[in-house]
């Protein structure tokens, strides 16, 4: 059986380790159970997430770990295939995106570029407005979370939009967990104003994507009936576990979601079992 776990609000707020997790993970797996641990968070590459958990005391390892930048990756370079030399992506993103897309050799501008971390300049709204400052390579426009948001990377990204590059997010959700709070997330500073500019809607390859379960099924070859989504927010990780028909889905009550959201009549969606924390599943017989 596979347990596939969010991160945020899951595991941890912050660095800061829920109670009882860590003992929680041992148990399932001297149980026979699979881990998987399946986050929308974009900015930390799979090897980046393997050193938090290192620092956090929670035994994993990078095959365990499966985020959207990973899967945006995949769908880039193994489903969407852009045809050379048209194939460069714009990333709006911080340094997972982009180590994910040169694991696949995927080739990028934009993200972390220190050349964008500035105001417009005259000769930037004529370069933009001509095309004379755009990459003629660029297909693919792919929206992140960027703590760098600005107003140069979102004209840059519409222009690439409005010429034809393929509109992709990592995930689209509004807000994310961080030390107790909530604070802006992919959805709000990217994906959604750039559909609000182009009137279309980008393909997301986070949760509740099923492009993304489909690729953690090929490479896990787990039992969709066997199979248990365990996340804190409904419209992302309960939804992603509902629509993808797996065996179970259990909602833990330490990070967005709580208990009135899925008892009210227009829930997005229900979870099969709630828990208040991750670590009360030791007190249940698995």
């Amino acid at each position: 059986m596979f347990f596939l776990l969010d991160c945020d609000g899951v595991i941890w707020t912050g660095d800061h380790v829920f109670e009882g997790v860590p003992e929680t993970l041992e148990l399932l797996r001297s149980r026979g159970k699979k881990v998987v641990f399946v986050t929308n968070n974009s900015t930390k590459s799979r090897e980046e997430y393997l050193k938090k958990f290192t620092t956090l005391g929670i035994p994993s390892n990078v095959e365990e770990i499966f985020g959207s930048a990973y899967s945006s990756a995949i769908y880039i370079s193994r489903i969407l295939e852009l045809p050379a030399p048209k194939n460069k992506v714009f990333v709006l993103g911080e340094a997972g995106i982009e180590n994910e897309l040169r694991s696949e050799n995927i080739p990028f501008i934009g993200g972390t570029d220190p050349a964008l971390r500035r105001d417009m300049t005259p000769e930037d709204w004529k370069g933009l407005a001509d095309g004379s400052l755009l990459d003629p390579d660029v297909g693919c426009v792919l929206a992140g979370l960027d703590f760098h948001i600005n107003y140069l990377k979102l004209a840059h990204a519409l222009q690439y939009l409005r010429r034809g590059a393929v509109f992709l997010a990592t995930n689209i959700d509004s807000t994310f967990p961080m030390n107790h709070n909530f604070f802006p997330g992919a959805g709000s500073v990217g994906a959604m104003p750039l559909a609000f500019m182009t009137g279309t809607q980008p393909l997301a390859l986070g949760k509740p994507s099923q492009a993304m379960l489909d690729a953690i099924e090929g490479k896990f070859q787990l039992d969709r009936a066997r199979t248990c989504m365990v996340g804190d927010r409904l419209n992302t990780d309960i939804k992603f576990g509902v629509e993808g028909k797996l065996g179970g889905t259990l909602a833990v009550l330490t990070g967005v979601s709580k208990r009135a959201d899925w008892e009210a009549r227009d829930a997005v969606a229900v979870p099969a079992f709630y828990v208040d924390k991750l670590s009360d599943l030791g007190a249940v017989a698995l």
